[in-house]
């Protein structure tokens, strides 16, 4: 059963990252909406992975033909549009241009390649990937022994906050990694798993399903370091922070569990598009930024241009390359298994 209003969800989710970039890169409102902001919409997004792979599949027997499924359908979903923009990336970088991401020699387009590093946006999938090979485990111990999951999530917790988020990276062999980036996000992923796992059976009481509870969404950019009214450092902390992690799990939960389904500013046509083009969206918006700020225009007009480009290549790149190239996967995979 589709939750509708997840495809919202996921518009905001890339909403924040464009316009905290274009903040970035313009300084439209002399950056108040930027400053790493955009970390809040990519926290969303690691949280609606962790929930959808938990609501998903975790009532599903751990079984050989559901394992393939689901590695197919993750590969499908994820790593076709990621590979094509990092290999251009590489090739334009070794002619001298920009236009993309910088992948300058070998050693970093293997470790892009391998999910062991990503520059700018693209630092954000090694991790999405790693934490697919993480859930198969829980999965195993879902249907039998699922308090495991709760125990080890709440252990990883612990350990991560005792340690400080401990800093892996380097090189291996002169291939770059960078485990820091895993670390710091395992918390929403494990997040969205537990309320996965408990969406289909918490029964929420009808008087606590209200329509204004929408307004939680107001919480995130209180905490945009511009914006936000804490005074200390924590405000910078983001990644680091489990009170940063509370405030959007309880955004989380609330837009979920108590905001009804058939709410008209998360269950429309346009939040479905955009949620559905949300990763194209992610990995593109940010070269057209760069691109359209160069232009000898005012910066409401950069504005406009650089989201309507990047909603159109987004379009574009699902239409005709992300949503194809899925189903392909998926026919090839199936067609396999059958003449197996």
């Amino acid at each position: 059963m589709e939750i509708r209003k997840l495809n919202s969800l996921r518009a905001i989710a890339a909403l924040i990252v464009f316009i905290t970039h274009f903040s970035d890169v313009t300084h439209w409102l002399d950056g108040a909406l930027g400053g790493g902001s955009g970390a809040y919409g990519v926290m969303l997004f690691f949280l609606l992975s962790g929930f959808l792979m938990s609501y998903l599949y975790l009532d599903k027997a751990f079984s050989k033909d559901n394992i393939k499924h689901y590695i197919v359908a993750r590969i499908g979903r994820v790593v076709p549009l990621y590979l094509l923009i990092v290999f251009a990336s590489y090739f334009l970088s070794q002619a001298g241009s920009d236009v993309l991401y910088q992948i300058p020699d070998f050693n970093s387009l293997l470790g892009h390649f391998l999910f062991m590093v990503g520059d700018r946006v693209l630092w954000s999938i090694p991790p999405e990937v790693q934490f697919y090979l993480i859930f198969i485990v829980f999965w195993s111990l879902s249907n039998h022994r699922s308090g495991y999951i709760y125990l080890a999530i709440v252990a990883v917790l612990i350990i991560l906050f005792l340690t400080n988020f401990p800093r892996i990276y380097g090189d291996i062999y002169g291939v770059p990694y960078n485990m820091f980036n895993v670390i710091r996000s395992l918390p929403l992923f494990f997040v969205g798993v537990v309320f996965g796992l408990n969406y289909k059976k918490l029964n929420i009481p009808t008087y606590m399903k209200q329509h204004w509870l929408v307004l939680v969404l107001c919480l995130i950019p209180l905490m945009y370091p511009e914006l936000s009214p804490v005074n200390t450092d924590a405000k910078h902390k983001m990644w680091l922070s489990y009170e940063v992690l509370l405030v959007m799990s309880t955004v989380f939960f609330c837009i979920v569990f108590l905001v009804p389904d058939n709410n008209i500013l998360l269950a429309n046509k346009v939040g479905d598009v955009i949620g559905k083009i949300s990763y194209s969206l992610y990995l593109l918006h940010l070269p057209v930024i760069m691109q359209v700020n160069q232009l000898n225009l005012n910066i409401e007009l950069k504005l406009l241009l650089s989201l309507a480009v990047s909603l159109l290549l987004a379009y574009i790149s699902y239409r005709y390359f992300e949503k194809p190239i899925a189903q392909f996967i998926r026919v090839k995979t199936t067609n396999s298994s059958s003449q197996s």
